[in-house]
């Protein structure tokens, strides 16, 4: 039976009426508020300033924090805070921490001067870095374990929603104040608009995370062998916490859905993406060379295509509470590389605003859809044990491969031209399209159970608030 036949299903708009959906808006204004900020904006800034290029382009791996956040997500998971987690719980305390993190080095970027104190704005930037892929991992975790499967779909949609509205405001926000004042005045504002994650961590209520028998079992038999083992004390205490932290997260996947199936569904995270990720590196370029005006492309592609996006995401967590998570996984993975063609096709048609269009209300409504589909599908794979550096794991797989065949966009392109390059990117969604039917057989995502209370095994996940 589909999740979305059970009676106390929400179906259409409603779902976006949670109150823990609604919050998610809020959380993810706070996600994505620092990406720019330590990234296009920052170099900016230092620009701006006439900061040399070498600086300005080490200063840019500052942002590498976000690729390899899946190497402290373990500690995220398990190690508690004082008095904070106490207070708040563990998914809060660590957001609430994150996020005073990023305000303070924001704050701290605002009252230094890059050019004569640069390298206090480089130990900023990388805790405001740091501290904003801390958020994200923490967030992440919040999202999957907060509600109820059949409502990831809409969690995914109105995280989406806020941060893109963070993105812009970072980006073009934080540029106009910056002009209209100075810098300082634009990244202290920055600083002030992280209260928003703030307040909203502080109303939300922790979920409550269900765990297995199955998965006690698994650590109980680390503990088990290592009382046969040398290890005594606080030794043998450090080194199962690290086990159970950083061992059984991987372990607990593989044995939940049996190694084959399990790199089949990691084999379909890596190349979900691929395909949008390789045609978006060369999008700007492509409009440009086809003869559109800068202020065409800031209209249409970046500010229309933003509200094409937002709209398909909405009609991503719509459909997936009412079909599923499998039928709009498939979907939206024959979708997402078809759309590249229309690209081909206003390749060949010439700069005619129409054509441009019509080529971003179709790539980008379908790209809004696949994000919220696509995460609430990996949402659906976590084990609430190990939520955090699951997700992690999911999410940077879900792009470091695409990112990866970005940067050898150019040299094709160049040497194909632009009609046949968007043919090759539609090209490279195949193996996607047939791994997410292979993976209906193997592991139907609206049939994986999870892990529930008392170790009985739920179809739908837990459900609070």
């Amino acid at each position: 039976m589909s999740s979305a036949t059970a009676p106390d299903r929400l179906t259409g708009l409603r779902v976006y009426l949670h109150p823990r959906v609604i919050g998610m808006a809020f959380l993810g204004f706070s996600a994505g508020l620092p990406l720019l900020l330590v990234g296009g904006t920052f170099t900016a800034w230092l620009q701006d300033l006439g900061v040399e290029l070498a600086a300005i382009g080490f200063l840019s791996w500052v942002g590498m924090a976000h690729s390899i956040k899946v190497l402290w997500a373990p500690f995220v998971d398990r190690l508690q805070l004082p008095l904070l987690t106490r207070w708040f719980g563990r998914r809060r305390a660590w957001m609430l921490l994150a996020q005073a993190i990023i305000a303070t080095s924001l704050a701290g970027m605002a009252l230094s001067d890059p050019v004569s104190q640069l390298a206090w704005v480089a130990v900023f930037a990388v805790a405001a870095a740091f501290g904003s892929a801390t958020q994200d991992v923490a967030i992440d975790a919040y999202r999957v374990e907060a509600v109820a499967r059949h409502r990831q779909g809409a969690m995914a949609a109105t995280y989406v929603f806020g941060y893109r509205v963070a993105i812009l405001t970072a980006g073009a926000g934080a540029l106009h104040v910056a002009h209209l004042a100075d810098w300082s005045l634009a990244y202290g504002a920055m600083a002030l608009l992280m209260g928003v994650g703030l307040a909203t961590t502080l109303i939300i209520r922790e979920p409550e995370v269900a765990i297995s028998q199955d998965t006690r079992q698994m650590e109980r038999q680390v503990t088990d062998y290592l009382e046969r083992t040398a290890h005594t004390g606080l030794r043998r205490r450090v080194t199962a916490w690290l086990i159970g932290a950083v061992i059984c997260p991987f372990a607990d996947f593989f044995k939940r859905f049996g190694l084959g199936t399990a790199v089949v569904i990691l084999l379909f995270i890596a190349t979900f993406r691929i395909s949008d990720i390789f045609m978006g590196v060369m999008a700007n370029p492509f409009y440009l060379d086809l003869g559109f005006s800068k202020d065409q492309i800031a209209n249409v592609a970046a500010a229309f295509g933003l509200a094409m996006t937002l709209f398909g995401a909405a009609m991503g967590g719509v459909l997936v509470s009412r079909y599923g998570i499998a039928p709009m996984l498939i979907f939206t993975a024959i979708m997402a590389p078809v759309t590249n063609l229309t690209f081909s096709w206003l390749a060949a048609l010439g700069p005619e605003i129409y054509g441009l269009v019509l080529a971003i209300v179709a790539d980008n409504i379908t790209g809004g859809l696949a994000i919220s589909v696509f995460i609430a599908y990996l949402s659906s794979l976590t084990n609430t044990a190990y939520t955090a550096t699951q997700y992690a794991l999911f999410s940077s797989l879900m792009t470091l491969p695409g990112q990866f065949m970005g940067g050898f966009t150019g040299v094709v392109a160049s040497h194909v031209g632009w009609e046949s390059f968007f043919v090759i990117s539609a090209a490279m969604g195949i193996p996607a399209i047939l791994l997410a039917l292979l993976l209906v057989r193997l592991a139907h995502p609206d049939r994986v159970r999870q892990p529930g209370k008392n170790g009985v095994e739920r179809p739908d996940g837990a459900e609070q608030g």
